[in-house]
């Protein structure tokens, strides 16, 4: 079905500028110059030095930057590699290529060398845009991307004794040189008309209409590249007032990868809308949460588990009677929530008309205390939490647990989530702050459309039947750069995209999510089982920090857990446990009673063993940069635990 927009949906794009005028997204940014002047745009407190760029200081420097890729040899249709961190820089060089009608293929600084060894070689680039000498070295370019490269930027820093032998410009270098041969580009720029630099292999040229190439995590083998083209990006632009309306100077925080679709999308939304935005990483993110207090925040569910662990964390320091005081007011805010939400009943099935009375009932006494807690207690935790402001969040790239979920919407702060995959620009769907359905990731965009169907013969399902989602719109990639044969697998020939992902829509056209079919666990009993919801409900465990849930041909299923230690220990030490497999058994049977307690839940969605490994993080390579979890990298790296939660030793598993 495709969505269509409903009269709330008009309403909010009607109150937005209108860039269907728009026919490049680089146009944007002259319009910005003029609207909005000397209003800050971008803010990088912690770049060396720190750096701050009003809107007309920002459409200066990409046109500077542009002037400068020109005077360097970039053409209409061409790539150049961009491989950096977030920062004002880096949005400059990105809009300066695409007004030479270029294009960049994009990835950050800390992937391992030889993935940007292999972008730099699929994307045919014919120039470089790198973070730092540092990075450079690491590189160590060979004959073969030398003879291809016509110059190397770097973003940051100076070039060390060890350059390329080809032009290699410092930043400031690189713009002085965009400054001399900026004199006949004083009127609008245009791009130059010059052949397109042939791709590898005597593939033909990118389409001039080629915005970016992002590539794929590479979670299950070698990344692909995606062609976005200016028209995928201006989709996103025009459409995501849907779910958030943002005003003039409201601060926004940015803390994922600026290259990855999800950030970059909302970032090119968010500054059309005149927003102030200011770069951190995850490091300083606690301490610029109190110095930025934004309005906006776009993030990933694993953010956002976190702060909710920190305020766990906060809670369990405080006085037994206090804490149980913030918790009996939580669990009375989450439950008046609910009832006024709506949340997703994943059964499907009918509420029984006693319940629905009684729950009446229960709601009418819930409300007066949690409007006292709205007022007097809620408004601290968020200063505490996130500066004060923050009443509207974004959460993508991953399904939020609805405890999550459930939390912030409790303290005051509307999370919406949102839907989309690299290949479709991202946002697919996402939920308006009128239809806030939790557990849901929403209705689609205007004029996408969103079909189910059964994952073996393609045929339609019903609404509230599970399903392959299959997704179609002006957001959806033409295809994999220079691979017809992948593309073929995932688009057919009326434009449908395969997402690999499982689900099933509501009748308000929300959509729930379920699973990724290439994620399914086929037990040897011949069940499917989506470990997506299994492993969101034994995250919301205090006792449990990260959890991938496991299974593939055997009996049962099993999990490797990695522990919130202190909660651990004290947990244990209430139950009279000590380490070893007495632990693990009655951890095991903890999260079997999580599992059993799940709506709907399935006998067969029961745990053999658990066992207690190391954490997965971006630093040892098994979470994405938006911290998604690289399963099938973690199940080599705990190939043994996971043999042992099958094998006979009970030393290495806990059983139930």
């Amino acid at each position: 079905m495709e969505w269509q927009p409903s009269h709330r949906d008009r309403q909010a794009l009607a109150l937005r500028s209108d860039w269907s005028h728009l026919t490049r997204l680089d146009q944007l940014w002259a319009e910005l110059a003029q609207r909005h002047g000397d209003a800050i745009a971008l803010e990088a407190p912690h770049a060396d030095p720190p750096q701050t760029l009003s809107y007309r200081q920002l459409h200066q420097g990409i046109e500077l930057a542009a002037a400068g890729f020109a005077a360097l040899g970039v053409g209409a249709g061409e790539v150049v590699a961009l491989f950096a961190e977030n920062g004002p820089r880096w949005l400059q060089a990105d809009q300066g290529l695409m007004r030479c009608g270029a294009a960049d293929a994009v990835r950050g600084s800390a992937a391992p060398a030889e993935e940007l060894l292999y972008i730099l070689e699929d994307a045919g680039a014919i120039g470089l845009v790198i973070e730092s000498a540092a990075l450079l070295e690491k590189l160590a370019l060979g004959g073969a991307q030398l003879g291809r490269l016509r110059f190397v930027v770097l973003l940051q820093g100076e070039l060390g004794p060890e350059a390329p032998a080809l032009p290699c410009l410092s930043w400031d270098q690189f713009l002085e040189h965009g400054a001399r041969a900026q004199s006949p580009l004083e009127s609008p720029l245009q791009a130059p008309s010059r052949a397109p630099f042939g791709a590898p292999n005597g593939a033909p040229a990118p389409d001039p209409d080629l915005a970016t190439l992002l590539y794929t995590s590479g979670t299950t083998g070698q990344p692909k590249g995606v062609p976005l083209s200016h028209t995928n990006l201006l989709h996103q632009l025009r459409t995501l007032g849907v779910a958030v309306s943002p005003r003039p100077g409201d601060r926004v925080l940015s803390v994922l990868p600026i290259w990855h679709a999800y950030e970059r999308s909302a970032e090119y939304f968010l500054l059309s809308c005149g927003c102030r935005q200011a770069y951190t990483t995850l490091k300083q993110l606690r301490s610029d949460l109190q110095a930025v207090r934004p309005h906006y925040m776009i993030s990933v569910p694993r953010l956002w588990e976190a702060l909710l662990s920190g305020f766990e964390d906060a809670l369990a320091s405080m006085p037994a009677a206090r804490a149980r005081l913030i918790r009996s007011a939580l669990a009375n805010s989450r439950a008046t929530s609910l009832r006024r939400r709506q949340a997703v009943d994943l059964t499907l099935a009918p509420e029984p008309l006693a319940r629905r009375l009684t729950a009446g009932a229960e709601a009418a006494l819930r409300w007066p205390l949690h409007r006292l807690a709205a007022a007097l207690l809620w408004p601290k935790v968020r200063t505490q939490l996130v500066g004060g402001r923050l009443r509207t969040a974004i959460s993508g790239g991953g399904a939020l647990a609805i405890h999550v979920d459930a939390f912030f919407e409790a303290i005051g702060i509307e999370l919406l989530v949102g839907y989309g995959l690299t290949e479709t620009s991202p946002v697919l769907t996402c939920r308006r702050a009128w239809c806030n359905r939790r557990g849901s990731s929403g209705q689609p965009l205007p004029g996408t459309a969103v079909r189910i169907v059964d994952p073996e013969h393609r045929t339609p399902q019903a609404i509230g039947q599970r399903g392959l989602v299959l997704a179609k719109g002006p957001q959806v990639m033409a295809g994999y750069f220079h691979k017809p044969d992948a593309s073929a697998r995932v688009l057919d020939a009326e434009g449908w995209f395969d997402t690999g992902d499982l689900g099933y829509l509501l009748a308000d056209g929300s959509l729930v999510l379920s699973g990724r079919l290439k994620d399914t666990i086929v037990l040897s009993s011949g069940e499917n089982i989506e470990p997506g919801p299994l492993e969101e409900a034994l995250v919301a465990s205090p006792l449990i920090e990260q959890v991938m849930v496991v299974g593939q041909d055997q009996r049962k299923l099993a999990a490797l857990l990695v522990p919130r230690g202190e909660a651990l220990q004290a947990w244990a030490a209430a139950q009279g446990l000590g380490a070893g497999p007495a632990l693990l058994k009655a951890l095991c049977r903890e999260c079997n009673r999580i599992l059993v307690s799940r709506p709907g839940a399935r006998a067969d969605e029961s745990l053999l063993a658990v066992a207690l490994v190391e954490p997965f993080s971006i630093d040892n390579g098994l979470l994405t940069q938006t911290l998604k979890q690289r399963r099938d990298r973690i199940a080599h790296r705990d190939a043994a635990a996971m043999a042992d939660l099958y094998a006979s030793r009970p030393m290495a598993v806990g059983g139930r």
